[in-house]
């Protein structure tokens, strides 16, 4: 059975998760198109430095080139946006966010020696003239500001502006479901698949000479989870992965980061322990959010497509929308 989607089926069900845009588009030259952008999700409105959120990745296939996953696996927490872009653009987003993590803590580099920021990236080559680099740090600072706990934006939007998936306009998607009181949001940015992969709907079997592309799954919860526990919902991203069609292809970046909003980790504490309560392993609830993640998944790589229009990028190339209702 399948389960109840959240209220407006976005990851901003999660109270108080935030996503932001900054949407780049601009015709150069007859070669040339700016066709990219920048996407920022953020656990929680209040200082995520000081107050950092349970968190883990998982890496489906890493033919990517994110950045922070190893500090974030470490340690089991999350005291950054979570930021994606497009492929050569992940150190100005980086330098960006660093810049507003340092305006926002005056610490951090000082009293709080370091900081570790995350992001993630799609190759958007194919519309947009990734050689330009034209995200600069100012575009992650404005997405980072723009983000709003509303319904996020989808389709072409963002870092979702230049990407193709299954043969067609891809870009952010979303979707949400709920659990026995609590809810379990996707956020993905789909650069994957070839047309005659897709199990979702029988597009045409004419191929387009793409990549084999790369995809970022972000997870949201409020329930309460700590690290190793929301590794095993990253995990699950690749079961939803599958249910799209996808084969996980060898050039392909598929990489999965979770979080959970439930139990925030205080950055500073006077007690040497630290004490929290958490989702057993064996009670049927965690099957429930498995297969929260697996159905928010497969919904948020197929609206990513219904919801992107038509796009032409650089050296003329068009990716049409895909036919779905």
């Amino acid at each position: 059975m399948k389960l109840q989607k959240g209220l407006n089926n976005c990851i901003t069900d999660i109270t108080d998760v935030k996503v932001g845009h900054v949407t780049l588009y601009e015709k150069v030259n007859h070669q040339d198109t700016i066709c990219t952008g920048v996407t920022a999700i953020l656990p929680h409105s209040g200082s995520l430095f000081r107050k950092k959120v349970r968190a883990a990745s998982s890496v489906i296939n890493g033919f990517g080139k994110t950045a922070g996953l190893v500090q974030l696996d470490e340690l089991g927490l999350l005291e950054s946006p979570i930021m994606l872009t497009n492929t050569f653009s992940v150190a100005p987003v980086m330098q960006g966010t660093l810049q507003y993590m340092l305006d926002e803590n005056p610490e951090v580099g000082d009293t709080a020696s370091s900081l570790n920021i995350v992001v993630g990236e799609c190759n958007d080559s194919y519309l947009n003239s990734m050689r330009l680099q034209a995200v600069k740090p100012g575009h992650a600072i404005q997405a980072i500001d723009r983000a709003s706990d509303g319904p996020a934006w989808e389709g072409a939007v963002g870092a979702g502006k230049g990407m193709v998936s299954f043969g067609h306009k891809g870009g952010i998607g979303t979707a949400s479901r709920t659990v026995k009181g609590y809810t379990v949001g996707c956020l993905v940015l789909t650069n994957f698949g070839k047309r005659e992969d897709a199990l979702f709907a029988d597009f045409s079997k004419r191929n387009m000479n793409t990549p084999d592309g790369s995809i970022m799954m972000i997870i949201a919860t409020d329930a309460p989870l700590y690290d190793r526990q929301l590794k095993r919902l990253a995990n699950r991203t690749a079961a939803g992965l599958g249910r799209t069609g996808s084969i996980i292809g060898h050039g392909s970046g598929d990489i999965a980061i979770s979080f959970s909003t439930a139990d925030l980790y205080a950055h500073d504490s006077d007690s040497h322990v630290e004490k929290s309560a958490f989702i057993r392993d064996d009670h049927p609830v965690m099957n429930g959010l498995f297969q929260a993640v697996i159905e928010s998944t497969e919904e948020a790589v197929i609206n990513s497509l219904r919801k992107a229009e038509t796009t032409k990028g650089r050296k003329g190339r068009v990716v049409e929308t895909a036919p779905l209702d």
